[in-house]
């Protein structure tokens, strides 16, 4: 029945797993090795920014909250995972040099090792007490989830039962993810201030595991985790709850007349979304190798918004358009792979204009193209706003109804 009604899911997860076993084939663990890790290693974080982007279009492309500090919580799962990785690999170091003794190393020692080896670089030996089960994965998997979803809740809560919108809330939330990069930064965090956590993409265990290898592995996960995110967000819109959420969206002033608990659905949306955003997070930095504070930047979550525009929000496979192009190319202009545009009098360093050309397509689009690049798709669905014969379909001229609203 699910599945009836959203054809385009299948669609969807047939492109993906094309997509996948297309790189595998031309990979260089797998395949032909025309396709060179460091490519495959950019296009399975881009699956990961597509996942991200996913989590944004639920928050802001169907329940009308622009969130400008989703970002925070996608850094915030690299940050949880990231502490076992470094943690795990520091060990193996530790005790393959401590082996070497003639009296075999005692625990304590160990963990001494690890701690001075990770926070000798902000003048500190001892494990902080926010590292206390980085030792343990499943923990670690588990605060994967729960340190953002905890922080979007306890932040929702209070922001959404204080009846804040629209321009306000958005502050509220760059705000939130200034502050927590401004602590962050601070050696005495313990998350190693600006330094970060480095030497992720190295995975306890597999040290023997050429990159290449790892690089598909990651591939894998992250096409795993978006079709599943997809899946399952395109069946919480796609019920009572969606139908909600976009009503909230349009009119909450409306939704709440009629009985609805606006802010228990919005509070539910913003939570869900977070956790969405921290899985993401947790794939995208182990294949990147590194985090720090920048990464909480609120431009990033600001580019976050702008991926989900250009795509197109109010449609998930919109806001994965919008990350795959705008990130694939980013990768393309900035990587010193795009040819300077000579002009006579000034020659076009791509790497200094990407963001310039960035922003102008948004602008373009913002005006021109408000449904973004997944119009050329509602378009080869025959999908277009209903004909209100001179006549309001709802409270507002720009509420969304009929085939709008169940797209």
């Amino acid at each position: 029945m699910f599945i009836r009604k959203n054809p385009s899911v299948l669609i969807f997860l047939a492109i993906l797993a094309l997509f996948t076993i297309t790189v595998t084939v031309l990979s260089e663990a797998y395949g032909t090795g025309a396709i060179p890790t460091s490519m495959v290693k950019t296009l399975g974080k881009t699956l990961c920014l597509a996942l991200a982007a996913l989590a944004m279009d639920l928050v802001w492309g169907y329940a009308g909250i622009l969130s400008l500090g989703h970002m925070a919580f996608f850094a915030l799962g690299g940050y949880m995972i990231g502490q076992w990785l470094m943690y795990a690999r520091t060990g193996e170091i530790i005790t393959a040099t401590l082996m070497n003794a003639q009296i075999p190393p005692t625990p304590a020692e160990i963990r001494d090792g690890i701690s001075g080896q990770i926070f000798g670089v902000v003048g500190s030996a001892d494990l902080p007490l926010t590292w206390t089960f980085a030792g343990s994965l499943p923990v670690q998997l588990l605060l994967v989830l729960a340190v953002p979803g905890i922080l979007a809740f306890v932040f929702g809560w209070l922001a959404f039962r204080s009846r804040v919108n629209g321009v306000y809330l958005s502050i509220l939330t760059q705000a939130m993810t200034l502050a927590l990069a401004l602590w962050l930064y601070q050696n005495d965090s313990g998350f190693r201030g600006n330094n970060g956590l480095s030497g992720l993409q190295n995975i306890p265990g597999l040290t023997q595991a050429p990159q290449s290898d790892i690089s598909i592995w990651f591939l894998w996960a992250s096409a795993t985790a978006l079709g599943l995110a997809y899946v399952f967000a395109a069946w919480l819109v796609g019920g009572k709850f969606g139908s909600v959420i976009r009503a909230i969206r349009d009119d909450e002033s409306r939704v709440r007349f009629l009985g609805y608990s606006v802010e228990a659905y919005k509070l539910t949306v913003f939570t869900v979304s977070a956790m969405i955003c921290a899985v993401a997070g947790a794939l995208y930095y182990p294949q990147a190798g590194i985090i720090n504070p920048a990464e909480l930047a609120p431009i990033a979550s600001i580019y976050l918004a702008v991926w989900v525009a250009i795509g197109g929000r109010g449609r998930l496979y919109g806001a994965v358009i919008g990350a795959v192009v705008v990130s694939l190319l980013s990768s393309w202009f900035t990587g010193g792979r795009a040819p300077d545009l000579n002009l006579g009098f000034y020659t076009v360093d791509w790497v200094d204009w990407w963001q310039v050309l960035l922003g102008l397509s948004f602008v373009l689009v913002t005006l021109f193209a408000p449904r973004g690049l997944s119009s050329i798709i509602d378009a080869a669905k025959h999908l277009r706003p209903p004909n209100r014969h001179g006549n309001d379909l709802g409270p507002d001229l720009g509420a969304l109804r009929e085939k709008e609203a169940e797209a």
